[in-house]
C-alpha cells in the first residue's frame, strides 16, 4: 500500500457520495485514506480564543463522531483510515495539512455542493497541489 487519497470535507457535514466514491478508489488503488475535516471560524485576539473554548470543544465532539462513523466502512473493508480536524481560515488549514505530510496521489474534496462556486477556497488552493482535485456530483447518471 503505497498510495494515499485525502478527503476533505468543507465544514461539520459529510456527503455519503463521497465517502461512496472515496471508498471504491481507495479498493480499486490500494490506497490509504485519510479524511480532513476543516471547520471555518476566525481568531483575531487571545480574548475571542477564550469566548470561543466551548463551541470549538463542541465542534470537536461534533468532528470525531462524523469521522468516527465515516471511517467504519472503509474499516470493515480493510483499508487503513486516518483523520484530522482543523479549525480556522479552511484554504490556509489545508496548505498547512498539505506541507507537513508526504504528497497523495489525489484529493477528493468532499462538500456536499455539487461543484464548489467561483472564488471558494477549495479552488484556490487545488492550484497550489501536487495531485487532482475530485469533485462528487449529487447528481445520478440518466
Amino acid at each position: 500500500m503505497f498510495q494515499d487519497i485525502l478527503i476533505v470535507f468543507d465544514g461539520l457535514t459529510v456527503s455519503p457520495e463521497t465517502l461512496s466514491y472515496a471508498r471504491e478508489l481507495a479498493l480499486r488503488m490500494d490506497a490509504r485514506v485519510t479524511f480532513l475535516m476543516l471547520a471555518q471560524m476566525r481568531f483575531m485576539e487571545r480574548t475571542v480564543l477564550e469566548s470561543k473554548r466551548s463551541t470549538l470543544s463542541r465542534m470537536e465532539d461534533q468532528a470525531a463522531q462524523l469521522l468516527t462513523r465515516a471511517a467504519e466502512p472503509f474499516i470493515q473493508q480493510g483499508l487503513e483510515v486516518r483523520s484530522a480536524f482543523r479549525v480556522g481560515d479552511p484554504a490556509q488549514e489545508m496548505l498547512k495539512f498539505l506541507a507537513d505530510r508526504p504528497p497523495f496521489q489525489v484529493v477528493v474534496w468532499g462538500s456536499s455542493m455539487d461543484l464548489p462556486p467561483k472564488g471558494h477556497w477549495i479552488g484556490r488552493v487545488s492550484g497550489h497541489m501536487e495531485c487532482p482535485l475530485i469533485t462528487v456530483s449529487k447528481k445520478e447518471k440518466s
